[in-house]
């Protein structure tokens, strides 16, 4: 018989009350899903609302000149500093909880250890980070990678975005690029997350740990050919560069079904984009993942060779751009036992990309997950209850406490 205390019952108010707050926020009436993308006025809104919460717990905010934020729970000058948090960024029309449960739920973890009288031996640190999802200028865990290095700033100052605005436009100034020195005042990194997946579904369990990211990466496929008339132009006189994204697209698929990979063209671009018209280019992009780092250099490879060989029998051109990478990461094995022992949770690996999978080549890191009962996400049925989300918490809360020791 599962029984819940006084205790339980102001642990799920709270989360309401601060999750309420933020729901709103950038909620596309139509589709259910929102759009926050980087430094859009919703992201904006969150930024402030993150300052806020700062304030509210007396921890100063700093910035990292990369549009990453830190709030700061004891000397940042100490150093082994433990940071939790996630980011505010969605994809278009996504779901509410990916990113903003890992914030929502540090602000609420940072409470439950103050209201328990926990007094940190090393500073606590809340952080939200940049254009993690990449919706609006095409590179995923942006921030995270300038912070340590992974992206060149001047490169990641040139991004721009549909509209042509550049990521240092955005960010009102040339990104500040890596910081050795604040990264080496964090002595570890855990990030709390809603489960992409339905695993903890099947294991009956509200949380779980991460032990692993797969290898994953973005490239962008270009096909040109000749733009014609619709009416006009002959069948067998045509250079359709659709027809080669159409088999791509096709190819991508079945050859990931073959290594038991992922492959997912969900981004298209056509040119003049018109319904009488033949294309005269098509740009596609290509997101592809596996367990292994050799079946996913396959499997792109294996895409490459298939578009060559079809735009050669359609009498157009394709070229493959690799536009952003990340090697598998596996988590600090000690420290995701020590944590799965601690909240006797089970230990899971994941398809899906995460600011944590860039700072553990850098800082000994972890990841929460909490159970997402449609086993949706980057879509408006993602979803989570407030039950377990409330258990997400105390979850963290442990954690942190452990390490703060």
């Amino acid at each position: 018989m599962v029984t819940h205390t006084v205790e339980d019952g102001h642990r799920l108010d709270r989360f309401r009350e601060l999750w309420g707050e933020i729901a709103p926020i950038g909620r596309d009436e139509r589709s259910g899903g929102y759009l926050r993308y980087a430094f859009t006025e919703p992201e904006l809104r969150l930024r402030e609302w993150f300052r806020e919460q700062a304030d509210a717990r007396a921890m100063p905010v700093t910035g990292d000149g990369n549009g990453n934020l830190f709030a700061w729970w004891g000397d940042p000058d100490a150093g082994g500093a433990v940071l939790t948090g996630s980011h505010f960024d969605s994809v278009p029309h996504g779901g509410a909880y990916d990113g903003p449960l890992g914030i929502v739920s540090a602000w609420l973890a940072v409470d439950e250890l103050r209201a328990a009288g926990v007094t940190p031996s090393r500073p606590l640190v809340v952080g939200a980070f940049v254009e993690e999802e990449g919706a609006r200028f095409g590179v995923p865990c942006l921030g995270s990678r300038l912070l340590t290095g992974q992206i060149d700033a001047d490169r990641a100052g040139r991004l721009r975005d549909a509209a042509g605005v550049s990521f240092a436009e955005a960010l009102g100034a040339r990104p500040a690029g890596a910081d050795p020195g604040l990264l080496g005042r964090f002595g570890a990194f855990v990030e709390l997350h809603v489960e992409q997946g339905r695993a903890l579904v099947d294991q009956n369990a509200p949380v779980a740990v991460a032990s692993a990211i797969w290898p994953h990466g973005r490239w962008r496929l270009d096909f040109t050919g000749e733009g014609n008339h619709a009416g006009t132009t002959r069948m067998a006189d045509r250079r359709d560069p659709m027809l080669t994204y159409a088999f791509t697209v096709l190819a991508a698929n079945k050859e990931a079904r073959l290594r038991d990979a992922h492959a997912t063209v969900g981004r298209v671009v056509v040119e003049p984009n018109a319904t009488n018209a033949v294309p005269s280019r098509v740009t596609g992009w290509l997101d592809a993942r596996a367990a292994e780092p050799d079946t996913l250099d396959g499997l792109v490879e294996a895409v490459r060779v298939k578009a060559g060989e079809r735009a050669r029998r359609d009498g157009t051109e394709v070229t493959l751009t690799e536009e952003s990478a990340t090697p598998l990461v596996a988590f600090d094995g000690g420290l995701a036992d020590r944590l799965a022992r601690l909240l006797a949770a089970p230990v899971l690996p994941t398809g899906a990309g995460h600011d944590a999978g860039v700072l553990a080549a850098h800082v000994p890191t972890a990841m929460l997950f909490v159970r997402n009962p449609t086993g949706v996400s980057h879509s408006p049925a993602e979803s989570a209850t407030d039950a377990d989300c409330a258990a997400g918490v105390v979850a963290l809360a442990r954690v942190l406490a452990e390490l703060l020791r």
